[in-house]
């Protein structure tokens, strides 16, 4: 299944090609981004980042509840953030 996963921008930074790239923390977990798709995003705004790519800006609130979605139907592996029992 391929999944969006909301995230938190923490840095914006533009790489040694000028593409626009970012630290975007995935409850906790972070992972840098390319952020060419959304010009003038900021530190502490939430997107949606589908392949290593944000795709869409989101709401804090609308993040929270997707991000608890998806971490109740277990879909965040690929993230290594430890489940709850594991």
């Amino acid at each position: 299944m391929c999944l969006g996963v909301p995230g938190k921008v923490l840095t914006v930074e533009q790489n040694a090609l000028g593409m626009t790239m970012g630290t975007v923390s995935f409850g906790g977990v972070t992972r840098e981004v390319c952020l060419a798709c959304l010009p003038g995003v900021k530190p502490g705004e939430y997107v949606v980042v589908h392949v290593g790519f944000a795709i869409s800006r989101i709401g804090e609130a609308e993040a929270a509840e997707v991000f608890e979605l998806l971490r109740r139907m277990n879909e965040l592996g690929e993230l290594d953030i430890p489940q709850p029992g594991s």
